[in-house]
Order: C-alpha cells, then structure tokens, then sequence
C-alpha cells in the first residue's frame, strides 16, 4: 500500500501536471469505486483544480467552489499519467480524469477491488474522512509521545494506526523500527524517555529520507514504479536477508495479506518473535533464538 512517501510522490506529480487546470470529464469504469452519491461526480467537471494534498493515504483533489475527489488507493491501486482520452484499461481500469494537457488513470493491479473514490463537498466533508492520525513530520516530540501513549499498543500496531499517526503503514514502519532499534511488539508504555526519543528520531529521519529519495528517483517523470517492496528498503520485505546494520538473517511475523519484518540482533535481544506459517513448519518446535531456528530448518531438511 502506497505509505506516505510514495503518496507525498504521487501529489508532487498529479500537481506539476494538473494545477490550475480544468478537469473536463470523470469517466468512471468500476462503479463499486464510487463511495458516495451526492454531489454527483458529474459536478466535478468544468471546475478547475486549485489544490492537491496528501489526508492520511489518501489523495485529494480540490476542485472550485469546495468541491473535492478523495482518492484511496489501498493496497493496489495506482496512477498512470496519459494521453489526453486515454481509454481506461479493460482488466485493471477503474476511472479517468481528463485534463486539457493529459488523462489521469486509476488502476488496481488486484482481483479485490478495494480502491475507492468519495466525492464531497466542503472542509467538513472532508474532515469527515480524516481518520485523524496527527502528521509524522509536522509534530515537535512531544505531541508524538502524547499520541502514542493515548492507548498502550504494541509499537507496530500504534505507528500503523492512521488515527494515532498519518501516513505509515505495514512497510515504513518496518522501517522505522529497525532504524530506532525498537521490537515491533514492544508496548508504547513499556518506553523509557530515550526509546521514545529514538523512535521520534528514527520516525523523521525515515520518512523525510524515503520522500527525497523517490523525489529524486522519479525526478520530473511521472511515478511509474509505486511499490511497498522497494530494493533499498532495510528490513520489508528482505525475509532471510542480511540486516544492513549488523548482518543477522531478518526475520518475520506473517499474519493474513500482511507481514511485520525484523531483525533480531538489533530489535529483540536475539529473540525469535512467533510466526503462525513457520510455526506450522517446525511442527509447534518454537525456536528462542535465531541459531536454534537454523538448526531446526536445517534438521528437517536433512529429515
């Protein structure tokens, strides 16, 4: 699922492109993307777009006269930027905006139509769809700390809240954490005030790195490459990988569409957290450590 970086991308490049400009039609092909009915999507056309903004995961298009397009891409969904017209694709289509200088596409590279689009009008239509998750890279320490402490959640489940913070999900916060040296099921209220320190830290300098590391990649093209497995990510998604700051195997949790990644030297002590599909493998034999999750591997091949 496109995070906050990847969103802040998608946002630097619909506005270089569609700022100040009219959008002349909505054409939408999956009817189950439009979440709302009144005001009509028809009422968008004609209007000029004033404003794009990032609201949590979401994208907004701000239109004339308080009107505005919310755009969730979930998991799958994607922009394309094409020639004004551009039909939308049969199979993975699921609206176009059309703009006097291109077509922008939505697509959803998944069987599970999960994307969804709301019209509304007015700031507080719009606020209504804010989950209200305060803004990772805007808050000073302590407004972050007050947050995470409202409610006492393992860590990954507090950054991955988008009403505790905005923005982060499954990937960034595997990210963060390795960064901060912090266990993913560390409870927010078992901190002492130098991890919440560490973790502040670690959540800026992470975000604020990967925002300008896909502004310079995508630099003035349009993103065509939103992933959640990026190459130069540390710990999502590099399963059996070595850690890049201590050379450990990462490890993982996998828990239904989803998976936390850690590394074990540098988060939990060396300690093995519980995964349900390798447990199923060991056949319930739980290993405490990473030498004894080798051995036991290493034995049922031999078996």
């Amino acid at each position: 699922m496109p995070e906050l970086p990847e969103i802040t991308a998608y946002v630097h490049a619909i506005e270089r492109r569609t700022l100040g400009q009219v959008l002349e039609a909505v054409r939408i092909r999956t009817p189950s993307l439009l979440k709302t009915f009144d005001p009509r999507v028809s009422e968008l056309e004609g209007r000029r777009l004033t404003s794009v903004r990032r609201v949590g995961k979401r994208i907004v298009l701000e239109l004339e006269e308080d009107f505005f397009a919310v755009i969730h891409l979930m998991i799958a969904g994607r922009f394309q930027w094409r020639e004004r017209g551009t039909a939308v694709p049969k199979k993975r289509g699921h609206a176009a905006f059309d703009f006097p200088n291109g077509t922008l596409l939505l697509t959803e590279a998944s069987s599970q139509k999960k994307a969804s689009l709301h019209v509304v009008r007015g700031q507080a239509a719009l606020a209504a769809l804010d989950p209200g998750g305060i803004e990772p890279l805007e808050v000073d320490f302590k407004a972050f700390r007050e947050a995470l402490l409202r409610e006492n959640r393992t860590l990954k489940r507090a950054l991955t809240d988008p009403r505790i913070l905005s923005g982060i999900g499954n990937a960034h916060s595997d990210e963060i954490l390795l960064k901060a040296r912090l266990s993913p099921v560390r409870r927010t209220r078992q901190l002492d005030p130098e991890e919440f320190h560490r973790l502040f830290e670690s959540t800026r300098r992470s975000l604020g790195e990967w925002v300008e590391r896909l502004r310079s990649e995508f630099g003035d093209e349009f993103p065509k490459k939103i992933t959640a497995f990026h190459e130069a990510m540390m710990a999502h998604g590099k399963f059996g990988q070595p850690c890049p700051q201590c050379g450990a195997a990462i490890q993982r949790i996998v828990y239904g569409e989803r998976e936390t990644n850690y590394c074990p030297t540098c988060q939990t002590g060396g300690k093995l957290l519980k995964d349900r599909a390798l447990s199923r493998l060991l056949r319930g034999d739980w290993p405490a450590t990473l030498e004894e999750l080798e051995e036991g591997l290493e034995a049922r091949r031999k078996a």
